[in-house]
């Protein structure tokens, strides 16, 4: 059997981190194989990427740029580090991959969608997720969490109306994904959190015994 491709989304300081973690040490305990990566980075040449993009000395990159980057980035990663894995029959755990692009360079940024999925569809070679977490939190909340302990990259350092942009673009882009998405209300505890994670997790696994 091929492996289990989970990504992770949502706005920074949702909680994606801590619930990779969880759940890595979760299915571990059953006995699975698990990677666990995140973007950008996940490589040396990705990590090397990620540097650039969010060095908060870079205000002067363009949209375009940043775009490119990130998909440099995502295709170095999953040709080195993510398709291997799935053949491999490993279950790999990302944080974001290609609809973080999508909302933030192309809602966030106003690139337009169409022309980020192209470049990221190019990126990819048809690589894609099994599995969508959404992380549904408010932009203000969730940047709360994560700048109270640093102050924060390039991006997190925008203003709120471009996270609140990038927040309602996620929720745009569910019908999109209907059905490979799976929204988590990212409110609650960390413990209530990785519980609606481990039960839709536990459900995805159960079906590819079937198959």
């Amino acid at each position: 059997m091929k492996g289990i491709f989970i990504t992770l989304e949502g706005p920074d300081g949702s909680g994606k981190s801590t619930i990779t973690r969880l759940l890595s040490e979760y299915l571990k305990e059953k006995g699975q194989d698990v990677v666990t990566t995140r973007e950008p980075g996940g490589t040396k040449i990705s990590e090397d990427i990620r540097t650039i993009i969010l060095d908060s000395k870079n205000t002067s990159m363009s949209n375009v740029t940043e775009a490119l980057l990130y998909a440099a980035s995502r295709a170095q990663h999953v040709s080195q580090k993510i398709a291997p894995a799935i053949e491999e029959g490993k279950i790999i755990i990302c944080d974001r991959f290609v609809l973080s692009s999508l909302v933030y360079q192309g809602i966030g940024r106003g690139l337009g969608v169409d022309k980020i999925k192209a470049i990221n569809d190019f990126a990819i070679q048809g690589v894609e997720p099994d599995l969508i977490l959404f992380f549904d939190i408010s932009p203000e909340i969730a940047l709360k969490r994560k700048t109270r302990r640093n102050q924060g990259d390039r991006l997190e350092r925008e203003k709120l109306d471009f996270h609140q942009k990038v927040y309602e673009g996620y929720l745009s882009l569910i019908e999109i994904y209907e059905g490979k998405i799976k929204v988590i209300d990212a409110t609650k505890t960390k413990e209530n959190t990785f519980e609606q994670v481990r039960a839709i997790v536990d459900n995805l696994l159960e079906k590819k015994k079937e198959e």
